[in-house]
């Protein structure tokens, strides 16, 4: 986390983030905003921190060279940022433990949370379950069902595992659970949001304790290749792992690449890609790009990755697409199916279905000439693996 860090209220030429919330949560928001920029200067925080990352989590994550793939592409380079190494097997750990350590810091001995691939809420149960805070996270029901090892480690964790049954049952929902669970509790408990989303400070709290991973693989790829890549790409579902990744990167002369979920198809409903079908809009207390209907209302969404499978892209990083920093693109499920088998079978690593959608997009960079990646390997697929016995028939 940068010591001395400023948090904006709003991003990019369309003002974009904001805090539309209840006023029961606008005295919370302020006292964390506050905290965050105390513990930001706060030498003995940062050292915890530091500490915490190194010896529970595992950091720094290796940045690992994939010749056998990158020679089946094409490419003259590819490098792995292997957030898959982590201790739970994704990047939602960082931000998970770094929010744990300022809620102990607030006094507060509650933490709320939400899931949608169970990494974040699997992240959260064990920051919790090593800080000694009760923990309750909140997924929807057909996450549950297509997720069912990570709620089982959640709960061997000591967390309780809330079912939201509402609508899709995806993290749309779980989100509304857990800000009504904090609004009601917010004296003694916080909610660690787990994407680059919500009122603010969130977008810019999540993204501060995210750059850890663009910050290293900067540092690795320098370290190891000799200059840098002409690409650096990950997957994009609320923003936390693409901006963890690209935002070190964003005053170098390079692409920096976010990918979206094209589900199934292009009508409404089918995906949830935000760029193309997506329209300014506000959802869980910020203004960002959003899947809506000709209503107005927020649209249902279809990705085979629970972690992708929102409406709305958070804030900082539609900003950062809509004034022509970071590319977005998108691919669908089939394509991400073919990503995540071709390194498997190429390198010997299972990929979350998340960067799956990173890896998808390989194959159309290498053809548009692209010879040197840095790719986001954003979380292991041990909880994806019954998703690809089923639709890959192994």
């Amino acid at each position: 986390m940068t010591t001395g860090f400023e948090l904006p209220t709003r991003f990019g030429t369309q003002a974009l983030g904001g805090c539309y919330a209840p006023e029961t949560l606008m005295q919370p928001l302020l006292d964390l905003e506050a905290a965050f920029l105390a513990a930001s200067h706060d030498p003995a925080f940062l050292a915890e921190l530091k500490v915490e990352l190194r010896h529970f989590v595992g950091r720094p994550t290796p940045l690992t060279a994939a010749p056998r793939l990158a020679g089946k592409l094409g490419l003259k380079a590819l490098f792995l940022k292997r957030e898959d190494l982590t201790h739970t097997g994704a990047h939602k750990i960082n931000n998970a433990l770094a929010q744990a350590l300022l809620a102990r810091r607030m006094g507060k001995t509650e933490i709320i949370a939400e899931t949608g691939a169970g990494q974040h809420g699997v992240a959260t149960a064990a920051a919790c379950a090593r800080l000694g805070l009760s923990c309750t996270v909140y997924m929807g029901v057909t996450d549950m069902a297509r997720q069912a090892p990570n709620v089982a480690r959640m709960r061997l964790f000591g967390t309780q595992v809330v079912p939201v049954e509402a609508g899709q049952g995806t993290l749309k929902e779980a989100v509304n659970e857990a800000l009504r669970a904090w609004a009601g509790r917010c004296d003694r408990a916080h909610y660690i949001l787990g994407s680059a989303l919500g009122p603010h400070p969130f977008p810019t709290l999540v993204r501060s304790f995210q750059t850890v991973i663009g910050e290293e693989a900067r540092v690795q790829v320098l370290e190891q290749y000799g200059h840098l890549p002409e690409v650096v790409l990950a997957c994009a579902g609320g923003g936390s792992n693409g901006l963890g990744l690209l935002v070190p990167f964003l005053g170098d002369d390079l692409r920096r690449v976010a990918v979206e979920a094209g589900g199934h198809g292009l009508a409404l409903g089918e995906h949830a890609a935000r760029l193309d079908g997506g329209r300014m809009g506000v959802l869980h207390g910020c203004k960002t790009l959003l899947l809506q209907d000709e209503h107005g209302h927020t649209a249902e969404t279809a990705s085979i990755s629970a972690g992708l499978d929102y409406p709305a892209l958070g804030p900082e990083l539609a900003a950062l697409a809509l004034d022509g920093q970071v590319e977005v693109r998108r691919a669908s499920d089939d394509e991400a199916l073919a990503g995540a088998r071709l390194l498997c079978e190429r390198e010997g690593i299972l990929p979350a279905l998340e960067s799956s959608h990173a890896l998808a997009l390989l194959p159309a960079l290498a053809a548009e000439g692209a010879a040197t990646i840095l790719l986001g390997l954003s979380g292991r697929g041990d909880k994806d693996l019954s998703t690809y016995q089923s639709r890959l028939g192994i």
